[in-house]
């Protein structure tokens, strides 16, 4: 957590803050709604993709160590959020900095973690009792692993492969690939590697 508050912010407003849920009762009823929204989702799939994400695990509510929700305050820092005057959602990528500084620590220290994607958003505010105008933003699972995948669940599981960088870069304006030196800024694994266009 502590890294997650040493994030960068825009204007220094932090509007991020961390709720820790340590009540069973409270996890339970996260855990129900989830699995209630993965259904609503369900719903939509047909065919080889309902039977695929069928066997996809999507949370850890009940068997986390640790469960924290992370919240964005809109009104911290007020009025004069420097620098969110032209970027009305700054704070709340302010607050997904935070998520990725707790996700890399976790990292670190052999860590697993994973944000719970499944729920509603007014849902959760009045589980938590979290007043207006704050957002509940990520429910985080937070827990020790046997071992760190290389390949993200998602794309071990088939359901998506992830994209090459190659095919979310451009040079200049959008869509035209980039070329001469720039095929060498990509650092891979601490060593510097080509971008093929």
């Amino acid at each position: 957590l502590s890294a997650a508050h040493s994030a960068p912010s825009v204007g220094l407003s932090q509007p991020w803050d961390f709720v820790l849920v340590t009540d069973a009762g409270v996890r339970q009823a996260f855990f129900d709604h989830v699995q209630r929204e993965r259904q609503v989702f369900a719903d939509g799939l047909q065919g080889e993709r309902a039977e695929r994400f069928a066997g996809i695990k999507i949370d850890g509510v009940l068997e986390a160590s640790v469960s924290v929700v992370v919240t964005y305050d809109a009104t911290r820092g007020s009025p004069d959020v420097l620098g969110r005057h032209a970027i009305a959602d700054a704070g709340l990528y302010s607050v997904c900095l935070a998520i990725e500084n707790m996700w890399l620590a976790c990292t670190a220290e052999g860590w697993g973690m994973g944000w719970v994607s499944f729920f509603r958003e007014s849902f959760l505010r009045e589980l938590l009792g979290v007043p207006e105008p704050i957002r509940p933003v990520a429910w985080l699972c937070v827990g020790p692993v046997t071992h760190l995948q290389d390949t993200p669940d998602l794309e071990r599981a088939g359901w998506r492969r992830r994209l090459e960088l190659a095919a979310v870069l451009h040079q200049d304006h959008w869509g035209a690939s980039p070329g001469g030196d720039l095929g060498d800024i990509a650092v891979v694994g601490g060593a510097v590697g080509e971008v093929s266009p």
